[in-house]
């Protein structure tokens, strides 16, 4: 089942007086079906985070469009589509981007809250998402108090807490050491395996488009290849550099 479809995605950078403008995306098509676990990566400036904000609705296409469970997002106004994305999609930000004046339990428990859900039912969802994550213990303890691995934990949960149709992360990991890493991308491997969650990484690193089970490459605002993982982690690893390499980045841009 296809739960987000883009077709011939444009965006165009108008430039000034001093600067040309840029074509970020040049006829850009895409389809993503439920339970794909997807990373999207690409050298610098190649349109890989402008994809990501069309994709999820932040920024809207100069042409094209984009449509997620069968809602195009460009018939939507402002106030239908915030409300579409709170309702139906979840991200996980680099940043955390966690409320500090509230517990680890607090902000899982934000987007039920928000769409006025029973306490009880907020009360166990947050519970088993928690224990999923191992972070039940720490769960009145606020940001400020926990590891950035354990914050990030956080968001993951609070991304998925209402069932969205499709997760968005981007640089999931890309604030954390290399074990805090390591627990992030096996909880979002956790949430693809057993809860069939979709999930959208955009990563420009190898280690962590591993755990997903197909890697987009884009350059020039086009997808130039697309590799889909058929042995295990380690191999995946090693194709995802070569295909790198074949797209001009060199190893320390990973």
């Amino acid at each position: 089942m296809c739960v987000l479809k883009a077709i011939n995605l444009i965006k165009v950078y108008e430039g000034t007086n001093e600067t040309a403008s840029t074509k970020a995306l040049n006829s850009l098509s895409l389809k993503v079906n439920r339970g794909e676990f997807i990373a999207i990566m690409g050298p610098s400036g190649s349109g890989k985070t402008t994809l990501l904000n069309i994709l999820n609705g932040i920024d809207r296409p100069t042409s094209g469009w984009v449509k997620i469970s069968d809602k195009k997002l460009s018939d939507m106004n402002r106030d239908q589509l915030a409300q579409f994305r709170r309702k139906n999609l979840g991200f996980v930000f680099q940043e955390f981007n966690l409320l500090p004046s509230l517990t680890l339990k607090e902000n899982i428990m934000l987007p039920l809250i928000m769409d006025g859900r029973p306490v009880d039912e907020m009360e166990k969802k947050v519970k088993d998402i928690m224990a999923t994550f191992d972070i039940e213990r720490i769960a009145n303890k606020y940001p400020y108090n926990v590891s950035g691995g354990q914050q990030q934990r956080t968001a993951v949960s609070r991304a998925i807490v209402n069932d969205p149709h499709i997760v968005f992360a981007d640089e999931p990991t890309g604030n954390l050491d290399s074990k805090s890493a390591r627990d992030v991308m096996n909880c979002l491997s956790k949430m693809n395996n057993e809860r069939d969650s979709t999930i959208v990484v955009v990563t420009h690193d190898a280690f962590t488009a591993s755990y997903c089970n197909k890697v987009i490459f884009i350059k020039d605002g086009q997808i130039h290849m697309e590799l889909i993982r058929k042995g295990d982690r380690r191999e995946f690893f090693d194709s995802i550099l070569d295909c790198l390499t074949v797209l001009g980045g060199e190893r320390n841009d990973i």
